[in-house]
């Protein structure tokens, strides 16, 4: 079929009472605006905070009995991101000419999500469009509390070995050259260890762009590596067999899950779509390929809570009979939502205990470099007193 959008499809589609279990676009209009592709570079940057404010702020704008078009005219008053303005004008302007909001924000796809557009058409057809953008806010907040949470955990480790990087390249730039002179000066058999710190030093201070430079070069290439498909599968399951690391990377992935497709089925959007779109949110690649797998075994008639129980390494037991009562009572939302909450609620206490955990490992670590570097410098002056003895 021929049309816009697949949205325009699928309602055309439901219009001569076909039920569409997926409608995938096999090509693209050409005539799309230079300025479209350059919002979608530019406001990539909006921080997801600014969008759980404008979500919550439509919603209860629209459940207050504001129009649509007088509730972004607000928004656009309040805003303080520029970023954020221009998009809105974009919007204001959309629905002025007849458009829906969802094919507004779906202009702006390095803004909105492909989740973020599905829930509010979907809300715009059920004639809920402000419980779908609540329901959007509830959803992105989620998000936002699970990624804070990890990343408050691994703050203090980096930041301890990133200071740690820093001292010890001013040590071996500033430092080690001197100690160096006098080995030379005094003629000092020197350790393996000691010419080791020593090669670094000379490599710093003598190249300095050129040691950086291919540190940098070197760092580039291995993350370009272990982000390449071939190697992601291996990274990605890497990072599951990690003692407790591991443990929350699972949670974090299977809370995910759970809250997405309680979100998208809430919203009114088709069990296949819904699937399909929270595969595309998961990060890790095993747990992508359980979702496609469930995508396709749904389309052929087999039930949702089949394919999470064959897969209890990724997922647990309680997923597979939580989804499978869900699908059995018909409330299948709910139930994914309470799974959310529950293994929310285990990544948090999780991440309070890895914080705990983190501190001595890295105090140990911190200990190990700063002892390899003062045994290999202050061996070969213990040497050097004994001669002169």
């Amino acid at each position: 079929m021929d049309a816009e959008d697949r949205f325009i499809v699928a309602r055309e589609l439901r219009k001569q009472n076909y039920i569409p279990f997926s409608v995938v676009s096999i090509g693209k209009k050409k005539s799309r605006k230079l300025e479209a592709h350059f919002l979608e570079e530019f406001f990539s940057g909006i921080k997801l905070h600014e969008k759980i404010v404008f979500v919550n702020n439509l919603s209860g704008m629209l459940s207050a009995g504001l129009t649509l078009y007088r509730s972004l005219e607000v928004e656009l008053r309040q805003t303080k991101n520029p970023a954020l303005k221009t998009i809105l004008n974009g919007l204001l302007v959309a629905i002025n000419q007849g458009e829906s909001l969802s094919e507004g924000v779906s202009k702006y796809p390095a803004v909105f999500s492909e989740l973020f557009v599905s829930m509010i058409h979907a809300g715009e057809e059920s004639g809920n469009l402000p419980w779908a953008l609540k329901e959007i806010g509830t959803n992105l907040q989620k998000s936002y509390d699970l990624n804070r949470k990890v990343k408050g955990a691994l703050t203090y480790p980096v930041i301890i070995v990133c200071a740690i990087i820093i001292v010890g390249v001013i040590m071996l730039i500033f430092v080690i050259p001197t100690l160096t002179k006098i080995f030379t000066d005094m003629g000092a058999v020197l350790p393996p260890t000691t010419q080791f710190v020593i090669n670094i030093s000379n490599a710093l201070s003598k190249h300095p762009f050129i040691s950086i430079g291919s540190i940098i070069a070197f760092a580039g290439l291995f993350i370009a590596y272990i982000r390449s498909p071939k190697f992601r599968s291996i990274n990605d399951l890497i990072i599951l067999k990690l003692p407790i690391v591991g443990s929350i990377v699972k949670e974090v992935n299977i809370a995910r899950t759970a809250r997405t497709l309680s979100s998208l089925l809430a919203s009114g959007v088709d069990v296949t779509r819904s699937i399909a779109i929270t595969k595309d949110v998961l990060q890790n690649t095993h747990y992508k390929a359980v979702l496609e797998h469930a995508g396709v075994a749904v389309q052929k008639g087999e039930t949702l809570a089949s394919v999470f129980k064959n897969e209890e390494s990724l997922y647990p037991v309680m997923i597979g009979e939580m989804i499978a009562v869900g699908e059995e009572t018909g409330k299948l939302s709910q139930m994914l939502a309470e799974a959310a909450t529950f293994f929310e609620d285990e990544v948090d206490t999780k991440t309070k205990s890895l914080s705990t955990i983190i501190e001595p490992v890295v105090m140990v670590l911190v200990g190990a470099a700063v002892g390899f570097f003062a045994i290999s410098m202050i061996s070969p002056m213990y040497s050097l007193l004994g001669s002169i003895q």
